[in-house]
């Protein structure tokens, strides 16, 4: 007691990571702690604490996400990783979405599928987006996983057939989950529905949304009784009046989109469709003002809704939301107009994702005059202040419409705005302090596009738009800025961006180069729309080691015909750099030009 002070404890390196001599935390509570970081960037940062952090990372990461496919090798990701259970990897750029760019492009799923499949003993989940896959790398991957994989999803792909799917559903008996959303597939039959229903009785989730494949009724109402724990259903298109038998069955279902209303105006005909009594999310096609009413019973339950292919009119919209209080996820067209948006702020308090699509330009149910404005996403803004995402094809904005989503939305993540170019003025261009003012105000957006018309930001909003992102990481800029000085000031402030794309903007090669020289944190960039030379000389002033420079020159022989016409793909010059640890790629097409490594 009368002794001297203990000398005061330092929280030392070795201390504080059980470093040193074998360390004082034990390794299984590192492996339990390192089990809540979820956060692949966390995860990044903790691996490079030490060896010891970075081993137990390694055998203890469940999930890995491949942001590109030509980032990583197969085989390195194997080695750093040899115990995942789920992998999701990233093909073609965004832009093949909107036809820009080339079927043949790349982007193929052979090697990760030859590399991957057998080694990762713990593999049962695996997601290919944009990515062309054949129906042998299926018969290849279930050959080596059939037996432990449980979900399967293919989102947006490409090369592969029904065959393919039938050997999926034979072969995969544990599979929960199996995800085709706006594949490319060649149709061969039904047969595999009927397979699913015999070989997977665990079945939870199974869509094809958009994809054409024919539907035998018999086959999802098999479907039905045999998978007791369907929840999800999303289909290409079938009459409702054909699934009366499966929706009899399907007692657990909680979301089903695709069903149509083939026959119009005839509402006799379905009068007899019984929705399961869960259902709470729902997507029905060429829905019009007769067929509505088969929702209104069940409405208020209703989560998430989608009515982005019905031919429903703005009063339709109107009525319909009204009764639909509880929804937290809302797709729709512009055609639902401002009116409709108001009604949306005044009824669904709870929303947290709301999607306005481009209507039909060439005709067909048209919205009120005006569209959807600043008047609607104002009301949206002051009323849904639960809002996580927007996306928004608008006819008018606002500087005052955005400061609105930056005073109310504060939990907003995601926020992507396109200004269409069917109005000849713009009622209060340029966009710089709206923009600056939602920016500042949402300090959770992580994603952010802003796709514009020319003259809607000036540098000084680009350059706001730098000074107040600091923490987003996606960006989508298109028609933005005047000069290379305005690009530079918006390089400079992104220091946490890692993924940018760039469409019909001003800027030489030269300023792109040094931009992304200046954003220390850029791990992908696409860009088409610029000022470019033939030969992407300029592009060079950004070469530097794992940094890999692709350039498409401007050739109009480039672009190519789709059946109506019209250019599949654009002829203006493309740049695509990304950050890559495999180096060179070896399958570029011929329309595509390897800048570096040369």
């Amino acid at each position: 007691m009368g002794g001297e002070a203990p000398e005061p404890r330092r929280l030392t390196r070795a201390l504080s990571i059980g470093g040193g001599d074998g360390g004082w935390v034990p390794e299984e509570m590192l492996h339990l702690v390192m089990g809540f970081v979820e956060d692949p960037r966390d995860r990044e940062a903790a691996s490079l604490v030490c060896r010891r952090w970075h081993r137990i990372d390694a055998l203890s990461r469940k999930h890995v996400t491949v942001p590109f496919c030509y980032a990583v090798s197969p085989a390195r990701l194997l080695a750093r990783f040899p115990r995942l259970e789920s992998l999701a990897v990233k093909g073609k750029p965004r832009a093949a979405m909107y036809g820009l760019i080339p079927d043949d492009w790349g982007a193929y799923a052979r090697p990760w599928v030859t590399e991957l499949a057998a080694p990762l003993e713990c593999l049962k989940a695996l997601q290919l987006r944009r990515m062309v896959v054949t129906d042998d790398d299926l018969a290849e991957l279930v050959r080596a996983r059939g037996h432990m994989l449980q979900e399967l999803k293919l989102d947006k792909c490409t090369g592969f057939s029904t065959d393919g799917l039938r050997l999926v559903a034979r072969s995969c008996r544990s599979l929960r989950t199996l995800f085709l959303e706006e594949c490319q597939i060649v149709d061969k039959g039904s047969e595999w529905i009927r397979e699913l229903a015999l070989s997977c009785p665990v079945l939870a989730t199974l869509n094809f949304h958009m994809t054409e494949l024919e539907v035998m009724p018999a086959d999802l109402e098999l479907l039905a009784k045999n998978c007791k724990s369907l929840i999800s259903l999303k289909i290409s298109d079938c009459d409702l009046s054909d699934l009366i038998g499966f929706f009899q069955f399907a007692t657990s279902l909680e979301e089903f989109a695709g069903g149509a209303f083939n026959e119009q105006g005839d509402l006799a005909k379905y009068g007899n469709v019984k929705f399961p009594s869960r259902l709470c999310s729902l997507g029905l096609t060429f829905m019009g003002t007769n067929e509505m009413p088969i929702i209104f019973p069940f409405s208020a339950i209703l989560k998430k809704l989608d009515l982005q292919y019905t031919f429903l009119t703005t009063e339709d919209h109107c009525q319909l939301i009204a009764k639909c209080p509880n929804l937290i996820v809302l797709a729709v067209r512009n055609v639902i107009g401002d009116r409709g948006l108001g009604v949306v702020a005044d009824t669904c308090k709870k929303l947290q994702r709301l999607r306005i699509e481009r209507g039909d330009d060439e005709g067909g149910v048209q919205e009120e005059q005006g569209g959807v404005s600043q008047v609607g996403l104002t009301a949206i803004a002051v009323g849904c202040r639960e809002l996580e995402y927007i996306a928004a094809y608008v006819s008018d904005i606002t500087n005052g419409a955005l400061e609105s989503i930056g005073t109310f939305c504060k939990k907003l993540y995601d926020f992507r705005l396109v200004l269409l170019d069917r109005e000849e003025r713009i009622t209060d261009l340029p966009l710089d302090n709206g923009v600056r003012a939602l920016l500042r105000g949402c300090p959770k957006l992580r994603r952010f596009a802003l796709y514009l018309r020319p003259g809607g930001l000036s540098d000084v909003g680009l350059g706001y738009i730098g000074q107040c992102s600091g923490n987003i990481q996606y960006m989508l800029l298109g028609n933005v800025g005047e000069t290379d000085d305005g690009l530079i000031r918006f390089a400079l402030g992104c220091v946490n961006l890692r993924k940018l794309e760039l469409r019909s903007c001003c800027f030489s090669e030269r300023a792109l180069a040094l931009a992304m020289l200046h954003m220390p944190a850029l791990r992908y960039a696409w860009v088409q729309g610029y000022k470019a030379s033939q030969t992407g000389r300029d592009l060079m002033l950004m070469a530097r080691p794992f940094w890999n420079l692709e350039f498409t020159p401007p050739n109009p022989d480039n672009a190519r015909l789709v059946e109506d016409g019209e250019p599949c793909v654009d002829s203006q010059a493309q740049i695509l750099a990304y950050y890559s640890l495999a180096g060179k790629r070896l399958d570029c097409p011929q329309s595509v030009v390897p800048l570096y490594p040369a």
